[in-house]
């Protein structure tokens, strides 16, 4: 097996899995990254992305497992918190699933590259700053107290997510910030809905590529998983506690810095962005 390689994959599963619960976007840093190293074909490199989401998937389960669990069961009693949260999740999947089954193909044909990621990099920078300068009226504090419409206007706040660069929980949290949710809250929600989202993602992908899974390939996704699960738990246990105490400007400094560097390199030529 070539080392190289597995060094690489365990790069990009760590990338995977610190930035896909952060606004600043996985799949843009994905992209940026894979570009930047030459990382595998293109083919072998979609198949690799899928097989990593699982890792960070699996994260958030594992945190947030008695929860789940807490749930499930209080779903099988009939007792209404659970129901409330289960349809709440459900109401906040529906408009990306939605989207993202037609538009698809398009999205990956024209903006998943590096110029496009960079640009919606940017432009999300500054959105999150005028989200965080703007007067923060809190009447959500807890994933608990969100109803059917506030899940619904976070769904459709996620559907901007499609675009790569945008960040899914990015769009989730600043979403939530704009419709009145705590930051912890907003943070939260984004974990859970992430869930059903990423799977459904995972499991669709899956289908279309199962021709490109190849047995030899196992050791480079392993790597790669394992690396997007302990990224993934570490990045999840602490954004909580972190925007307690913080707001979340310091990404916006970052998406703006790491887009206008990508733009500016690609503009003057000194790194070519199209591989």
């Amino acid at each position: 097996m070539d080392i190289v390689l597995l060094l690489q994959a365990i790069l990009m599963g760590f990338i995977e899995g610190a930035t896909e619960f952060l606004p600043v976007s996985s799949t843009g840093h994905l992209i940026v990254t894979a570009s930047l190293i030459n990382f595998w074909t293109p083919e072998k490199r979609h198949v690799f992305e899928v097989a990593i989401q699982l890792g960070a998937i699996l994260a958030v389960c594992y945190q947030y497992r008695q929860r789940l669990i807490g749930v499930m069961q209080g779903m099988l009693t009939g007792q209404a918190q659970a129901w409330t949260f289960a349809t709440n999740i459900l109401i906040a999947f529906m408009p990306a699933a939605i989207i993202g089954l037609f538009a698809r193909d398009f999205i990956k044909g024209y903006l998943f590259n590096p110029v496009s990621v960079a640009t919606a990099l940017v432009i999300g920078g500054f959105i999150i700053l005028f989200a965080e300068k703007r007067q923060h009226q809190v009447r959500i504090a807890e994933v608990d107290d969100i109803k059917a419409m506030d899940a619904l206007k976070l769904g459709l706040a996620q559907c901007c997510a499609l675009i790569p660069g945008t960040s899914r929980s990015g769009a989730t949290i600043i979403g939530g910030l704009f419709f009145g949710l705590s930051r912890k809250a907003a943070a939260e929600f984004s974990f859970f809905l992430a869930i059903p989202t990423m799977v459904a993602a995972t499991a669709y992908d899956v289908y279309k590529s199962r021709e490109d899974f190849v047995l030899a390939d196992f050791p480079v996704f392993a790597v790669g998983f394992i690396a997007a699960f302990i990224a993934g738990l570490i990045v999840v246990r602490t954004l909580v506690s972190y925007v307690s105490k913080h707001d979340f400007t310091i990404f916006a400094y970052y998406r703006i810095v790491f887009g206008c560097f990508i733009l500016a390199t690609a503009w003057f030529g000194v790194i070519d962005w199209s591989h």
